[in-house]
This record gives structure tokens, C-alpha cells and sequence, in this order.
């Protein structure tokens, strides 16, 4: 195997998963899971089988990938954060046919108990605080918190904190890296340094 997992953890015969990506203990992944390179699946982590993992993504403890979920490269989820896949469940009522699709970009990180209700978009380098509860699509870079989850700022892709307004016009470096990043109405960018801009020619 390309990848390693723990004795206690469960792969499913049919399961893709990538070269150096790590399942810990009690890990369930069921036999439709497209799962990239360098990923780590925390204790207790369940990923089902309409899941799509991109490379290094890392899923801490005790958190469900339900179907319907993408992850793109880099992602972070926190101890215990929820997905969801039914928008209204009810015990009596199958609804395995309305599962509602959920999108995380590259680069984003979902905090601990927070709670991703089902269909939305979560943006590139976005940043969901510890418990929020997101009902909506969230923009690159924005950072939410609160329930219900409300935009109070912007992040770097360091995850450091921009000091832009939520609106308006303006540039802001990240104060680790000196990435610089341009306001433009409500949406910030990166601004690619010229290796950068190379490399996607």
C-alpha cells in the first residue's frame, strides 16, 4: 500500500487513497472515497462514499465526511466540525436523493465544532471560527464566525489577519509572509508575486 493506516482503522476494498496519506485509529473509509496524497484522517474520522478528498488535506478527530462533500487541496478540518448532506431530515422521510452538494476550496480551514450546512461553497483560504455555523456560501479569504456564521474580516493563506475592511478599496501584506492582497468592492485577491504568475503561464 502507498498509504499507511492504523490496525484498528477501516478501509473499504475499492477506497482510493494517495501515496503517504495516514488513517488513525477507529477511521472509516467506505469504498467510493477518492482520497489524494499526504492526507491525515484523525481518530475516529468516518469519510463516506461520494467523497472526494484533494492532497494534504487534514481531518482532525471525530469528524464525518458525509457523501456529497469535496475537499480541495489543503484543507483543514477541526476536532469535532460537522458536515451535512440533508437539508431538512426527518427519521421517517428518505431523502437520499436530495442530498445537497458542499464544496470546500483549497486552502480553507473549518475550525473545531463548526457546523457546514449543506450546499454551499466554501471559499479559498477562507476561515471558519471554532463553533460558527455557516448557512451560506463563504468568499476566498473571508473570515466567519457566530451563529449564525458572519463575516468580521479577511485572512491570509498563512491564516495571519488582514486589517482590510469588509468593504471597500485597499491593499494589506500579510504580516508574516508579505504577500500583498488587493480589496476590490467586497472580494479580496492575491496579488501573485512574477514567480508566481510563471508558474500558472
Amino acid at each position: 500500500m502507498s498509504y499507511w493506516k492504523h490496525e484498528s482503522a477501516i478501509v473499504d476494498e475499492g477506497a482510493q487513497l494517495g501515496e503517504g496519506t495516514k488513517v488513525w485509529h477507529f477511521a472509516h473509509v467506505s469504498s467510493g472515497a477518492r482520497i489524494g496524497a499526504g492526507c491525515a484522517l484523525g481518530q475516529g474520522v468516518y469519510v463516506g462514499n461520494d467523497v472526494s478528498l484533494g492532497n494534504n488535506v487534514r481531518v482532525q478527530n471525530n469528524v464525518s465526511v458525509y457523501d456529497a462533500v469535496t475537499l480541495e487541496d489543503d484543507v483543514f478540518c477541526g476536532p469535532s466540525m460537522v458536515f451535512t448532506n440533508v437539508y431538512n431530515p426527518r427519521a421517517a422521510v428518505a431523502r437520499k436523493n436530495e442530498y445537497r452538494r458542499t464544496l470546500v476550496r483549497q486552502g480553507a480551514t473549518l475550525g473545531a465544532n463548526c457546523t457546514i450546512v449543506c450546499g454551499v461553497t466554501i471559499g479559498s483560504y477562507a476561515f471558519v471560527g471554532a463553533g460558527a455555523v455557516v448557512q451560506k456560501d463563504v468568499k476566498d479569504f473571508a473570515l466567519m464566525v457566530g451563529v449564525p456564521a458572519r463575516q468580521i474580516g479577511w485572512m491570509s493563506r498563512f491564516g495571519e489577519r488582514l486589517h482590510l475592511p469588509l468593504q471597500g478599496e485597499g491593499e494589506e501584506s500579510c504580516p508574516h509572509t508579505g504577500d500583498r492582497y488587493r480589496l476590490q468592492g467586497a472580494q479580496v485577491t492575491l496579488l501573485l508575486s512574477e514567480e508566481e504568475q510563471g508558474k500558472q503561464a
